[in-house]
């Protein structure tokens, strides 16, 4: 379900998924660029070093064409114009002419003037028919335009043009008209960056009035064959422009696919004011395809690209250029949204397969991390040497969301099942605890409801504790739940006391005593003989420290061990005031139960010398809590919580 969303997703374009594939995409780029300098064009660059020395931007038109001459004559295999001279040029002689008859009325002679040297876009349009460079066009996409000469294109796209759905421009940007209608020949300068501002691919051919016109990459390339036209095939992978023995795939929008080589300065250029000087050697120029451009920063012709956050428009051309000589530009198959599509649901199959028969957390992860690898690696691979670029970083993302999903519901359901195992155990250490409890209780039946009662107290007072401020980082609420279920083990010592002396009406002797207080020792020998049976963090010892401990005093006058103070466990200082309110208050075999009123007298009399005063303040600060836990515990009625 997941996978295949994530796929249509990918299918149809959507933004985020692009960007993924866009970054796989430049990261294959730069592991794999060879890292070559351009070999088959050149660029004539109008740089900034040409401006400074000849002039600013725009030249004289003579100019242009002095420039255009120069490098004709050094023999290239074509000329691509990187330029449109839109507007007339307002430094020719007769523009002059023109504008002082329209400004002043005045009729300026021109003698001994050469006729062609009086028509700066005549003469440049003479010199462009002659040395068969290909000129330079800009289709709108914005609005429509009305051009003097649209002409139909030198280059004709034959084929099956039927294939391919290209943009359809409403306007065009031309050439002056004494340019254009001299022009033999010309491609468009149009590109066409992604929507994070990379540039990738080039539209090599955009339809306007019914009629395909070429990049000017690809014309240029075309008149260096020597070809008129180019024709469109179906190819393996989707429609390709052959141009003679040539074929370049593009989509069906006619986009191509750029693969630099690196960064900008390994497609060689040659300032345009080292042509005009002549020390440009000929064999700079010979047989290579010439763009004629600009790379000066003034004339914002710049692109992010991969290698290079301002890349030369101009030598966008000759990565083209190269890309088709080299027969290396990067396909883009039609079928390779399909194919990500069935990669992405075959994802989704296999990691939930992985996922359902596969139990070790390590190997579904070992597992995982291999296919992601296996699919990135296949797909780099196919880019490095087959030039198809497929974008698996889909279905590899799809790979780690269904993992991590999986992991977390994995989790989940243990951690589920890990809180019922350890509420089974809290129960089975709870029914061990009464158990235990129970056995000290058929002892004793007098006292049945004794058990439950302290046990509330000690929390009761626990949590007054904490509240106060005190305690706390003893008293947490582990430690609270534990001291709960561990008081009723406190008298379990009695077990080991003779029934002769345990159910004693009256008063015992000192022998008697003796042997009485001896349940202290035997409860902490009994639980921790038990505890010692269980591995781990036992939850008995602090069972068999309250038992153990509840009958020392704060003086030291207690027993079993006459401890004193603090060296008494928080835990038996606790039960201590715990037990003995409620023995006070509980009918025995040898007293009546004495009122609330009477039992907190006494507990106060004790007050620093049998009881911690922090721990009797917290019992004294609840007493009507302490009230209704008596109350809903009672013994049958057989307790006093008032003045009687």
């Amino acid at each position: 379900m997941v996978s295949s969303a994530i796929g249509a997703l990918g299918y149809s374009g959507f933004s985020i998924i692009n960007h993924v594939n866009n970054m796989f995409y430049d990261a294959y780029q730069k592991n794999s660029s060879s890292g070559a300098a351009s070999s088959k064009t050149v660029i004539v660059d109008i740089d900034d070093v040409s401006l400074e020395a000849v002039g600013q931007w725009p030249w004289p038109r003579y100019r242009v064409a002095s420039l255009i001459h120069a490098v004709a004559q050094m023999q290239p295999a074509a000329i691509g114009l990187d330029i449109i001279f839109a507007e007339p040029d307002r430094t020719a002689l007769i523009n002059i002419q023109k504008a002082f008859m329209d400004d002043f009325n005045l009729d300026i002679s021109l003698a001994g003037v050469p006729a062609a040297l009086t028509d700066n876009d005549g003469y440049l349009g003479s010199v462009l028919s002659e040395t068969g460079v290909v000129g330079a066009k800009y289709f709108y996409f914005d609005h429509s335009s009305s051009v003097e000469i649209s002409g139909s294109s030198a280059f004709e796209i034959i084929g099956k043009t039927d294939l391919l759905t290209l943009h359809d421009a409403p306007g065009m940007l031309d050439n002056t008209y004494k340019i254009a209608s001299q022009l033999k020949y010309a491609g468009f300068l149009n590109n066409q960056p992604d929507n994070d501002g990379m540039l990738r691919k080039l539209p090599l051919l955009i339809q306007y009035k019914g009629i395909i016109y070429p990049h000017l990459s690809l014309a240029t390339f075309m008149r260096s064959q020597g070809e008129n036209s180019a024709t469109i095939e179906e190819g393996e992978y989707g429609p390709v422009i052959r141009v003679g023995r040539h074929y370049i795939p593009v989509s069906k929008k006619g986009f191509a696919q750029l693969r630099f080589n690196g960064p900008s300065h390994l497609y060689h250029s040659v300032s345009a004011v080292d042509i005009l000087n002549g020390t440009v050697s000929e064999d700079n120029i010979r047989d290579k395809v010439v763009f004629v451009g600009s790379s000066a920063a003034g004339l914002k012709d710049l692109y992010h690209t991969v290698f290079d956050a301002q890349f030369p428009g101009v030598k966008t051309h000759a990565v083209m250029v190269e890309n088709i000589n080299d027969g290396n530009v990067i396909i883009d198959p039609t079928w390779g949204r399909t194919t990500i599509f069935a990669l992405c649901v075959l994802t989704g199959i296999f990691i939930s397969l992985l996922f359902i028969f596969v139990h070790s957390a390590f190997l579904v992860f070992a597992i995982t991390t291999l296919w992601i690898a296996f699919m990135l690696i296949g797909s780099f691979i196919a880019f490095e040497y087959t030039g198809i670029f497929l974008a698996t970083g889909t279905p590899a993302a799809i790979a780690l969301i269904l993992f991590s999903i999986f992991v977390i519901t994995r989790f989940a359901i243990e951690k589920r099942h890990s809180h019922i195992w350890f509420r089974q155990l809290a129960n089975a250490r709870q029914v061990t605890m009464e158990s235990m409890a129970a056995v000290a209780e058929s002892r004793d039946p007098e006292t049945g409801a004794h058990i439950k009662r302290t046990q509330h107290y000690v929390k009761a007072i626990a949590d007054e504790l904490v509240q106060s401020g005190f305690f706390s980082e003893t008293l947490t609420p582990d430690f609270i739940d534990l001291l709960f279920v561990s008081a009723p083990l406190h008298d379990l010592g009695k077990v080991g006391v003779p029934d002769n002396i345990l159910m004693k009406a009256g008063k015992l002797t000192d022998e008697e005593f003796v042997l009485m207080k001896k349940h202290a020792e035997y409860g902490k020998k009994i639980i921790y003989s038990t505890a010692e049976k269980i591995e781990g963090n036992n939850f008995l010892m602090l069972a068999g420290e309250i038992a153990s401990t509840h009958h020392e005093k704060w003086d030291g006058s207690g027993y079993p061990n006459g401890l004193a103070a603090e060296d008494i466990p928080l835990s038996g200082r606790i039960m201590a005031v715990a037990d003995v309110y409620d023995a006070l208050i509980s009918k025995r075999c040898y007293k009546p139960p004495f009122s609330h009123e009477k039992a907190c007298g006494i507990l106060r009399e004790g007050r620093g010398s049998s009881f911690d005063t922090v721990v009797l303040d917290a019992f004294f600060n609840i007493e009507e809590r302490i009230k209704e836990i008596a109350a809903s515990f009672s013994d049958d009625n057989e307790m006093v919580l008032g003045d009687r």
